[in-house]
């Protein structure tokens, strides 16, 4: 059966073998098997009402599984697993998500055949949404029978939000529509891009160039810009010339949990609209476009680099990591972002780019650092060059990322630590990856970006860090209880080490440890009151819930799944 065949809810409910119960009362969303799940003709109709458009989940993996929802397939099973890391895997597929915890082993590919594959914490429908209205006929629809909605575009998301057992989804990966405008108001005159809820970062960057603009995104391509991305506040390879995805913004259409489609900018509905730039996606409403600033094409220089770490060169190791730490003052303050990763075997600068600077003056920039790799005979590897476009920097250096075989938590670190004290910085650093945790930095300057730090709703600390940190462990495939005491780590022993240096501070949401205690203050600072007043006048219910979302805390998923309020 073809991915986007609309499955017979008949059919569906003999595969899932629903059995209605009476535990369901109104302070829980609807759940399957629940008195208030909708009947096989319920759904039938509400299908037809979307044109065809609803899709009943199933799991991407259920080829590998004898007890499952389509037949055994070895052969097809082990393709799967071959591609299962790639991103574009998962992208394509209505219900799957790229961070693997969040899935709770529902349908795993790397689990004996004979282990049953079931919807788990999958959602049990997708709406393939083509449109504004597609999104009012899917609230309209939740709403009444009382059912959690959720909305996904690629499912590139570490902290489960696009996901939920029980769930109907708005997924918004087709809606791919995008255009250039020139945009005029009291607040900007110039060129603008127009995009759709499906638009990722790669097409935003390939339209962009089409058009001789440059034009704010994410590093990872297969990043849907419209939503986490741009809502959480979004860094990337052009924040320190450019600012935050969130600094971006011009205009949000929307659609409310009333199912009213409105325009969120600076002259109206402004609450939602300062909201919606960085105070989380799946919040407050559902984003169909977005409006944002581009900016003129400039010629681009961008640098690569690795070396190793082969445990008889550990000291010198790290104190070359340490003078690369001291040069990200200057590479910020100089218009350039900076991404990289130390681990237990070495260090790779994936990339350093450099908006409107020659390959002269990047590499002038990286001499501290290359300086000291030949003071100590480490062997390395250096690429830097100056490219025409801003596309051909980005396909030329950029690394891909994969999301689905690590757990993470985050921090942003102050400019004034690594000015004051860098040395307690590294050591902090050096125990972390010593004992075996990754650590990855995106360095920026996005002081200046906005006005103040509360034009926008993404955290105020951005605009005090030169760096959002974070730190990863791995994640089996085969055993959960490891997966569990790994996540534990994050949050009880390699974050508060960061905390300690970093007290009062705060963390990227999109890229914080989900667990973290007082998410709050970490993930929203001194906005989350204003948030939360801004959530109950446009979702008085929590029609939108998102796991550390403003206004969560109000709800928990039990064992089940099933999400109640507390």
């Amino acid at each position: 059966m073809g991915l986007y065949a609309v499955l017979f809810v008949s059919l569906l409910s003999l595969l899932l073998g629903f059995v209605h119960n009476t535990t369901s009362t109104s302070s829980c969303r609807c759940f399957p098997g629940d008195l208030c799940w909708p009947t096989p003709e319920d759904w039938d109709a509400f299908n037809s009402t979307l044109g065809g458009k609803l899709v009943a989940t199933i799991p991407i993996a259920s080829v590998c599984h004898y007890d499952n929802f389509e037949a055994y397939d070895e052969e097809a099973c082990a393709a799967l697993r071959d591609i299962w890391f790639f991103p574009e895997t998962h992208i394509v597929w209505p219900s799957s998500i790229m961070a693997p915890f969040f899935t709770n082993n529902s349908c795993n590919p790397f689990l004996p055949a004979n282990v049953s594959c079931t919807l788990g914490n999958y959602v049990s429908y997708s709406v393939n949404a083509s449109d504004a209205e597609d999104y009012q006929k899917t609230m309209h629809f939740t709403r009444r029978h009382n059912i959690r909605l959720v909305v996904k575009n690629t499912g590139h998301d570490y902290n489960g939000k696009s996901t939920g057992a029980g769930a109907v989804s708005i997924w918004t990966h087709n809606m791919k529509d995008i255009e250039m405008q020139t945009y005029s108001s009291s607040y900007y005159n110039g060129k603008a891009v127009k995009m759709g809820a499906g638009v990722e970062v790669h097409e935003l960057y390939e339209f962009a160039d089409a058009h001789d603009v440059i034009a704010v995104g994410g590093n990872c391509p297969s990043v849907g810009v419209v939503g986490g991305y741009t809502q959480g506040g979004g860094h990337g390879p052009l924040a320190s010339k450019f600012g935050l995805g969130s600094d971006q913004v011009l205009e949000w259409e929307v659609v409310t949990a009333a199912g009213n489609i409105l325009t969120a900018s600076p002259n109206e509905h402004a609450d939602l609209y300062w909201a919606l730039c960085g105070g989380g996606g799946g919040t407050y409403a559902a984003v169909v476009s977005l409006t944002a600033k581009v900016h003129p094409a400039l010629t681009v220089s961008a640098a690569n680099m690795s070396f190793p770490n082969t445990g008889d060169n550990a000291d010198q190791f790290w104190e070359v990591v340490g003078t690369f730490h001291a040069s990200l003052p200057d590479m910020v303050d100089a218009g350039v972002s900076v991404i990289w990763l130390t681990t237990p075997d070495g260090f790779t600068l994936m990339p350093a780019t450099a908006p409107d600077l020659t390959k002269a003056e990047i590499d002038d920039l990286m001499a501290p650092t290359l300086d000291k790799l030949e003071e100590y005979e480490i062997q390395y590897t250096y690429f830097s060059d100056e490219f025409p476009t801003y596309l051909d920097s980005y396909h030329a250096v950029n690394t891909p990322w994969n999301v689905s075989d690590h757990q993470l938590g985050g921090r942003f670190i102050p400019r004034t630590l690594i000015d004051d004290n860098n040395e307690s910085f590294l050591a902090t650093v050096r125990n972390m990856v010593d004992g075996g945790a990754l650590f990855s930095g995106v360095a920026f300057n996005v002081t200046d970006a906005v006005p103040s730090p509360d034009t926008v709703a993404a955290h105020p600390l951005w605009r005090e860090s030169i760096m959002h940190a974070v730190v990863g462990t791995g994640y089996s495939y085969t055993d959960e209880q490891i997966n569990i005491e790994e996540q534990l780590t994050i949050t009880n022993e390699l974050l508060p080490q960061l905390e300690a240096l970093t007290p009062g501070g705060g963390a990227y949401l999109n890229e914080g440890d989900w667990r973290q205690p007082n998410f709050k203050e970490v993930f929203y600072g001194s906005h989350y009151d204003s948030l939360n007043a801004i959530k109950a006048r446009y979702d008085p219910e929590d029609r939108f819930y998102a796991l550390t979302g403003v206004g969560s805390d109000r709800w928990a998923q039990r064992e089940d799944g099933r999400l109640c309020r507390v």
